[in-house]
């Protein structure tokens, strides 16, 4: 669970569907680049962030971490299916017990609160970042799935995203699919399908849980650890032609079905960058305890 801390106001709008609120974007299919400290705003740890220009023409955040006090920002504006994606550039060095996160969560009662998170679980020199990723639906979560990367995180800027709609949760790594959470709703299993979410990023310290379980610590010699954030993109869902919005889409339709490519790469990545998958952890749930999707992926549903 990430730690609680839009789009280009001159590209995009809100429509109201059925009293929900849908994320259009002009006649353009490109996603809308949002202007940083136009469409997101911190929420704490103001003082330790900074926005600059990374180059002629990007805008970029700086989240940054003390022993006093962490960061955060959230979106302006609320999504309800879409996709969106930000590039990060992740705490270098010795990043034990630090954790950078990029995620979506409702803002109705905790107790069915939905949420998707992506959180970046540091570690020390030389060893890897962990990518940790968990789903919320009507407040049950434990959908936990970890990932090392192909790639050092520290180095350079790389683009996370969600892609959510009715059908599927695709979370990808620049452009990657790396995790697909499948709508069983129809099976009893709780999807986020009606509440809308908020975007958030945050650097925090979890040393008593983020690295090797809690047994290395953070080490505050080297503070402030920082955190870069840009190109915070949003694209709305697009239903098929003739369906109001994505909510309405025929249960039958095969509009948002995985295409080749994302079964290939999931494949890939599940068969040499998983780390952990909780439908296959049996320490943590008998044989007949796993939760209902587990069975439901086994069988090929």
């Amino acid at each position: 669970m990430a730690l609680p801390c839009s789009l280009s106001r001159h590209c995009s709008l809100l429509l109201l569907v059925a009293g929900v609120a849908v994320l259009l974007v002009g006649s353009s299919t490109r996603p809308c680049a949002a202007t940083l400290d136009d469409d997101i705003e911190l929420i704490w740890g103001a003082s330790h962030t900074y926005f600059f220009m990374d180059g002629p023409d990007t805008e970029s955040l700086a989240l940054s971490l003390d022993e006093q006090q962490g960061s955060c920002f959230r979106s302006k504006n609320t999504y309800l299916y879409g996709t969106i994606s930000m590039d990060i550039k992740l705490v270098e060095g010795n990043s034990a017990g630090v954790v950078a996160t990029i995620y979506t969560i409702s803002e109705g009662p905790w107790s069915y609160h939905d949420e998707i998170d992506l959180e970046f679980l540091g570690n020390v020199s030389g060893q890897p970042i962990t990518l940790h990723t968990n789903i919320f639906a009507n407040g049950v979560g434990g959908r936990e799935q970890q990932y090392y990367l192909w790639f050092d995180p520290t180095a350079d800027y790389h683009t996370y995203s969600i892609e959510w709609n009715p059908k599927y949760i695709v979370i990808r790594v620049d452009g990657k699919a790396i995790r697909a959470f499948k709508n069983y709703e129809d099976q009893g299993v709780p999807y986020p399908t009606w509440q809308q979410q908020r975007v958030y990023g945050s650097l925090w310290d979890a040393d008593e849980w983020a690295t090797q379980g809690g047994a290395v610590k953070t080490d505050w010699s080297n503070a402030p650890f920082v955190a870069y954030y840009r190109n915070y993109n949003t694209t709305w869902c697009r239903p098929s032609p003739g369906v109001s919005w994505c909510g309405a889409e025929p249960k039958d339709s095969a509009r948002f079905d995985l295409d080749q490519q994302t079964l290939a790469d999931l494949q890939w990545v599940n068969a040499n960058y998983r780390i952990y998958d909780y439908c296959t952890d049996h320490k943590r749930f008998n044989e007949s305890d796993f939760p209902k999707e587990c069975y439901l992926q086994r069988a090929g549903v």
